[in-house]
């Protein structure tokens, strides 16, 4: 029998996250009134719906550009319509991401859990901090998350409506970033499973035809210039000539792992180590943290098949993708934050008291780091300061207050000044 003090105190612990989520939804929704937020790909996007909208030299950075047109298709319409600023950018990443949440919760069975779900995700820095930008990390997870339902719906209830919504939603998602291939794998590895014993003996039947396929696959593969595919291969190559090895890449991932799990930056927490110490304990960390959520993710029978498939292909591409950035791990965190809490851990007094301190901690760093997001957000001075650590500082300062603040300033970027003028006030 349950003790009434313990049956209390997890009533009174219910309701306060309950109240944290639907708090924090609030607090999302009062950054629509920050500034425009400026980010050196957020500018590349810009400056794509510039060069389809208004036009541009066939040989200028924007029209050789290799980023996706879907995000950009978005900032074009809403150019289009008159509603290209900040307040609606926001807004529609915090509808983004609020949806992908839902939708994140009808895939997994969190039994009671799901306001600390809700807090999880939205206290985590990387969160705050990228719904509040506009880049397309939002617009694909609510694509990305959208076709996993549906493939989820689908599954359970063989609709082959179910399965062309999931596969329409995987397409809008690539279109929206090109690591939507994982997701296709993912898919395609699904519809593989569920029909095993019927394809093989199909592939038995039509040898012929897996031939074809076989060919015109390697048809792609050899003319992927041709067909405009080898634009990321390029990065790839361009990355390792300038003598970045796969050790660094594994280093960058893993502290990246760290960070989402921390919930704050490596780059934070090297002001107050030596910088050797937290790069290599970033790193640790994070092979830690990898380890164990693989084990998680493959000891828990109650996760779809499909949620796995997807999460093993982005990994795979995340792993060998030569650049830092813990954003690139956004479009998966609510499943990673799914994995852990629908997990069954111990509940001896030690472990709960461990999990009860690492969430505490967790939690008390997310709010700090939305109501700094919310402070600069509403105070165009800090915000000028500190927004990407103050590069466009001049820009911002010129824009909001008529010259630069710094008497040390002397260099204006056009294009961002551009952009602050037009969208940005």
């Amino acid at each position: 029998m349950q003790n009434p003090n313990t049956a209390l105190v997890n009533k009174r612990s219910e309701q306060l996250i309950k109240f944290i989520a639907a708090s924090l939804i609030l607090v999302y929704l009062i950054n629509c009134f920050s500034p425009l937020r400026l980010h050196v790909d957020m500018l590349r996007y810009f400056a794509i719906k510039d060069c389809i909208e208004l036009g541009c030299p066939p040989d200028s950075e924007a029209a050789k550009d290799y980023l996706p047109y879907g995000y950009t298709g978005l900032l074009l319409l809403l150019s289009k319509i008159g509603f290209l600023n900040s307040f609606v950018i926001v807004f529609i990443n915090c509808a983004f991401l609020f949806g992908s949440i839902y939708l994140a919760k009808k895939i997994f069975d969190l039994s009671g859990k799901t306001y600390l779900f809700i807090a999880v995700v939205l206290l985590n820095w990387t969160t705050i901090k990228f719904t509040t930008h506009p880049l397309s990390e939002m617009q694909y997870l609510f694509f990305s998350m959208a076709s996993l339902y549906y493939f989820c719906k689908f599954t359970s209830t063989r609709s082959f409506v179910s399965l062309f919504l999931s596969f329409i939603a995987a397409g809008l998602a690539f279109l929206t970033r090109s690591v939507g291939v994982a997701l296709a794998a993912a898919l395609v590895a699904g519809v593989i499973w569920q029909y095993r014993e019927q394809l093989l003996l199909l592939i038995r039947k039509n040898k012929v035809v897996v031939l074809i396929l076989l060919i015109i696959i390697a048809g792609v593969a050899v003319f992927s210039k041709q067909l405009g595919l080898d634009h990321y291969t390029g990065v790839f190559s361009k990355q390792f000539d300038e003598g970045v090895g796969f050790k660094d890449i594994l280093g960058w991932h893993f502290t990246e792992w760290s960070e989402l799990v921390v919930n704050t930056s490596q780059s934070k927490v090297a002001a107050y180590l030596p910088d050797s110490l937290s790069k290599t304990g970033f790193i640790v960390t994070g092979i830690i943290f990898f380890c164990v959520f693989v084990f998680l993710l493959f000891r828990n029978k109650k996760i779809p098949f499909i949620v796995k498939a997807y999460l093993v292909f982005y990994s795979v591409l995340m792993f060998n993708w030569p650049f830092y950035d813990p954003r690139f791990w956004v479009p998966v965190l609510p499943l990673v934050a799914a994995v852990v809490i629908q997990t069954s851990f111990s509940v001896s007094k030690l472990s709960r008291n461990l999990q009860v301190a690492a969430f505490t901690a967790y939690m008390l760093i997310g709010i700090v780091s939305i109501g700094y997001m919310t402070y600069t957000s509403l105070n165009k001075k800090a915000f000028t300061r500190t927004q990407a650590n103050g590069v466009y500082r001049n820009e911002y300062e010129t824009v909001f207050f008529g010259k630069p603040q710094s008497d040390t300033a002397k260099h204006i970027n056009q294009e961002a000044l551009h952009v602050i003028e037009r969208y940005g006030r």
